[in-house]
């Protein structure tokens, strides 16, 4: 029987290809079965058939196959377009099988390279940790034999003392004693009997069978044999094993190579003595009033939550940027082991030196000299001549406004440095200023005007700052001039010129034409070689501010007047509330320079802020102690100006404010384009007004109007003054919407005057009273409609309905009012006469009686203005 058993094999179709696979069952049971497999019949044209479309003879394409076998209405075209199909999906196959195997190889030969790879690194890593084994196990071998050695070394020892102490001197020495480490090698030989007196062979023996074991030779045999039964038993109870105590069977367990590491270096560190915990330092530290723990845990060098926690034991429950006083602070430093030094807030401007200078070091400088005078009477022409310049021309109203410091090298080779002061009234700060910076004053007088109030001014200012004074006698080209006169009137004001036997030189000048400009230089440095001016140009500097303004392009700016040493670029200096470091300067003739010396004006850039004229500069170490000098300033300056302005007493508080109440106040906002100019127009401000009204000054400053100033004004409803200053675009939009007022000046005398008159408009207007006339009642009717209305006879002048009138009775005025109506018989006039009777009503009021009198005057006001 066939193993078809005459069924048809399983298949597929199609041509059969046999095969076989086997089938298995549960209980071991297989069964096998035939399966056959046909593959996709490809149909292939066959030449030569009929009904083949294509040429003329009507023969078909060998590749097209059988016509009759294709499915119906396919073309001869249409079948050579599905094979051409046919074979290049093929070919796509193929090609994709292809790139198939070849990325499978790659990725199978990167996965043998990782393998490899991976493998080398283990093998690597296993002979290190090897190598690094076989080196700890080599260490501490070692250490073994050396503590073997040193235990045998000491049993020798112990063994040796022992023998000395026999009473038998002939008696043979004991053995030496096993070492405690079983690995040590004994003293006694491997087969050597033990003794009869019952010792083991690791513990000595006599040589005589009678002699007895020394007794501290036994205790140390039994506390060894106890320590050994102890450890036996702990390791019996702890019932289970680990790695500790599997590995101290097999030498003990071995250190790490890193652990290795860190025990030699931390006894390399400890033989150099890097391991010694540093000793602790005690400071002096510097106390002020008040400190921030953090600034105290700073001086201290302590960590500031050390600090914080002494305090909170103290009970003072702060954080590390809360202040504390002097005396809590100095209990915390005597807490830490250091010392308080106590000091004053004051004591920061200590950082500024003040040393003496040798006379060694002290070398010639160039003299400074001021022109103070009457406003025009040609103070800056004659600098100008000297100059060879012309400044006149670029001052407002041909008349100076600001402090000018100019250099000039003379013909002969001198150096002069020349300060240029306002002559108005209102710049009187100025001038003394320059009075006191300087070294020599020039007065100058015009021939033509002789001695003047600002004149008089400039002499005091030049007696009070005890410099020399040099009178230069002006416009002595001018038609009437009289030099004469002002040395005579100079004499009242006790200056006594040469040429009347004095000591104050005087010479005659003319800055148009340029006589006498030569004696004048002359005169100069005669006086400065008398003066005999040095200073030390090798150490820090120190000047005075004559000038300061607010740069837009350049910021804070002030013009500087070296006095002594010399001044550098990059210097960190101190001046008044302000600090900086020197960016540039700039000398008079507007050039860049490094550094500045004695006697030489140059403008500094690169200040905090706007200083005030006549701040001194001085030059500092560091940055932080220009910032500590700053603040201490301007908290002294803030505490000063708290003080002057408060009240002391409650009475003169509510007096104030009682008097406030009767004055009637302008407020002005003012910005200038210096801050001398802006100190004189505030200067000139206040000095406006009288008892009853006053012009006050809300803010003053530096540079351009900007948005803040225009806020400002429009709360304080005042007007806005810019002296030489605009506002900004943004500004002047602002002033716009928020009607704003903003006044532009350039003149200071201008600025007063408006500010005069506009003070003017607030006082109240003076009431004269003009009496006309007079009249008595008669009689009193009363009339319906009306009221009470008195017959009244003008006994003198006119009574005019418009005029006030008083009521008397007994010449006691019980009544003041105006007049309700006023008729001549039935008709109702406007005035009547003397003589004549006329019908009063007083408004509003009817208590009249027969024999008062009323009284007829009239009110006039009259404007009033300031002086």
């Amino acid at each position: 029987m066939s193993d078809t058993d005459g069924k048809k094999p399983l298949g597929l179709g199609g041509t059969p290809r046999s095969g076989s696979v086997k089938q298995s069952f549960s209980h071991g049971r297989t069964h096998a079965v035939v399966v056959e497999t046909k593959r996709k019949r490809v149909v292939v044209p066959t030449p030569g058939k009929p009904g083949a479309a294509g040429g003329a003879t009507g023969a078909t394409s060998p590749n097209l196959g059988d016509p009759s076998k294709r499915p119906a209405g396919i073309s001869d075209a249409e079948m050579e377009r599905r094979l051409t199909a046919l074979r290049a999906a093929k070919a796509r196959e193929q090609e994709d099988a292809a790139k198939r195997a070849e990325e499978e190889r790659q990725r199978e030969e990167d996965r043998q390279r990782r393998r490899e790879e991976i493998e080398a690194k283990e093998r690597e890593e296993r002979a290190r940790e090897a190598a690094l084994r076989a080196k700890a196990e080599e260490e501490e071998r070692a250490r073994a034999e050396a503590a073997a050695e040193a235990a045998a070394r000491a049993e020798q020892r112990k063994a040796d003392i022992l023998g000395t102490q026999r009473r038998k001197p002939a008696s043979p020495e004991p053995a030496a004693p096993a070492a405690v480490d079983p690995t040590a090698a004994p003293v006694a030989p491997r087969n050597a009997r033990p003794a009869p007196g019952g010792a083991d062979e690791r513990g000595p023996a006599s040589s005589k069978p009678g002699l007895p074991t020394p007794r501290k030779t036994d205790r140390e045999r039994e506390e060894r044999e106890r320590n050994a039964k102890a450890k036996g038993d702990e390791g019996r109870r702890s019932g289970k094993l680990t790695l500790s105590s599997a590995l101290d069977g097999e030498g003990g367990r071995t250190r790490s190579l890193a652990a290795m590491k860190r025990k030699q270096e931390k006894a390399r560190n400890k033989a150099m003595g890097f391991g010694n915990k540093p000793e602790k330092q005690f400071r002096d530290v510097q106390l002020p009033e008040t400190i921030v723990v953090s600034e105290l845990a700073n001086r201290m060098a302590e960590r500031a939550a050390d600090v914080v926690k002494s305090l909170m034991k103290m009970g003072m429950m702060v954080t590390m940027n809360q202040a504390i006083d002097a005396d809590t602070a100095e209990l915390v430093i005597e807490e830490f082991g250091h010392k308080a030094v106590r000091v004053s807030d004051a004591d920061v401007e200590q950082a500024i030196e003040t040393i003496k200078d040798d006379e060694a070091d002290l070398t010639t400088r160039p003299p400074i000299v001021t022109i103070m005078g009457h406003v025009d009477h040609g103070k800056t022409s004659l600098l100008d001549a000297i100059r060879k310049a012309n400044v006149v021309s670029g001052e407002a109203g041909g008349i100076t406004q600001h402090i000018g410091a100019y250099q000039v090298k003379t013909e002969k080779g001198q150096v002069l440095t020349f300060l240029d002061t306002p002559g108005h009234a209102a710049f009187t700060s100025m001038r003394a200023r320059g009075a006191n910076v300087t070294d020599i004053v020039v007065l100058v007088v015009a021939a033509d005007d002789a001695v003047m109030p600002q004149t008089v001014e400039a002499i005091a200012h030049a007696k009070a700052a005890k410099v020399p004074m040099i009178v230069a006698i002006n416009k002595m080209d001018k038609h009437g001039a009289d030099a004469t006169k002002v040395r005579t009137d100079l004499l009242q004001h006790e200056v006594v010129v040469e040429a009347m036997s004095g000591d104050v030189q005087d010479v005659e000048v003319s800055a148009k034409t340029g006589m006498g400009l030569d004696n004048l230089l002359e005169a100069i440095g005669l006086q400065a070689e008398i003066l005999e001016l040095r200073a030390n140009p090798n150490r820090s500097a120190a000047g005075a501010v004559i000038e300061a303004k607010l740069d837009v392009g350049r910021g804070p700016v002030a013009t500087v007047l070296v006095q002594n040493g010399t001044l550098r670029k990059g210097d960190i200096f101190v001046v008044g509330e302000q600090w900086g470091k020197v960016r540039a300067l700039i000398n008079s003739q507007g050039q860049t320079i490094t550094e500045a010396g004695p006697s030489v004006p140059v403008e500094v850039l690169g200040l905090s802020g706007t200083p005030s004229a006549g701040d001194t500069l001085n030059v500092v170490e560091t940055e932080a102690q220009a910032r500590e000098i700053a603040d201490y300033r301007i908290k002294a300056a803030k505490d000063k100006r708290a003080a002057a302005g408060a009240a002391t007493t409650l009475e003169q508080l509510m007096a104030k404010a009682k008097a406030d109440q009767d004055v009637a106040e302008l407020p002005v906002l003012v910005k200038a384009d210096v801050q001398g100019s802006a100190e004189a127009i505030v200067q000139a401000l206040e000095k406006v007004g009288n008892e009853e009204v006053r012009v006050r000054v809300l803010s003053s400053g530096v540079g351009a109007i900007t948005d803040t100033d225009v806020s400002l004004a429009e709360a304080s409803k005042c007007p806005i003054i810019g002296f030489n200053v605009r506002a900004n675009a943004s500004a002047r939009n602002s002033a716009h919407q928020k009607g704003v007022e903003i006044r532009y000046y350039s003149i200071i005398y201008d600025l007063v005057d408006d500010i005069k008159k506009a003070a003017s408009g607030l006082l109240k207007a003076e009431i004269r009273e003009t009496f006309i006339g007079y009249a008595q009642i008669k009689e009193v009717f009363k009339v319906t409609g009306v009221g009470m209305v008195a017959g009244c006879l003008v006994t003198e002048g006119v009574a005019r309905r418009s005029a006030g009138v008083r009521l008397l009775r007994d010449n006691v005025v019980i009544h003041e009012g105006t007049l309700k109506t006023l008729k001549r018989f039935k008709d109702e006039v406007k005035e009547v006469t003397s003589g004549q009777e006329c019908g009063m009503a007083f408004e509003r009021y009817e208590d009249i009686r027969p024999g008062d009198v009323i009284e007829i005057f009239e009110r006039e006001s009259i404007e009033r203005t300031l002086a």
